[in-house]
């Protein structure tokens, strides 16, 4: 994890914490912005008689994954560390990974619940580093983000019947 700047910090957080939870948020980061990625990319290409819903469905998903990695980012940056934006480091720290061609409409639906619920387990995961550190701008960060990703996994299991 690249150090910002040599310039001291301090929020109350240490120097080997913050290091620690920017690494975890980077992980965040990469999975939403490949989630992000995905669900522009099947808003470009959705075909099928469910077309204008989930066409629509899938840019107000995008766009609040883009907004979100924003917010994800600049928490890195708060934490005096550099946030990775490049696809190398995304594919290196994602979990969720591309997917070659375009899948169907229901396979689509399928592929974006595992990546909402992907994010949702990095979230998770990423608590127990923030909690330890009495870091609560990054807790509050997590659960949103989590409220989120949750949220919209129970949408499509409704749209997939399950």
């Amino acid at each position: 994890m690249a150090k910002a700047s040599e310039g001291a910090i301090d929020i109350g957080i240490s120097e080997g914490s913050r290091k620690d939870i920017a690494a975890g948020l980077s992980r965040v980061l990469a999975d939403t912005y490949t989630l992000y990625l995905k669900t522009h990319n099947y808003h470009w290409n959705v075909t099928g008689p469910q077309f204008n819903d989930l066409h629509a469905m899938f840019m107000v998903q995008y766009t609040e994954l883009w907004t979100a990695v924003d917010l994800i980012a600049e928490r890195i940056r708060s934490l005096g560390h550099f946030a990775p934006g490049t696809y190398k480091a995304f594919a290196e720290l994602s979990a969720i990974k591309e997917e070659d061609g375009v899948p169907p409409a229901s396979r689509m639906l399928e592929n974006l619940l595992a990546g909402h619920e992907t994010v949702a387990r990095t979230c998770r995961d990423n608590f127990p580093a923030a909690e330890k550190a009495s870091d609560q701008p990054t807790m509050d960060l997590l659960t949103q983000r989590l409220q989120v990703h949750e949220k919209t996994a129970w949408m499509l299991r409704s749209i997939l019947g399950r």
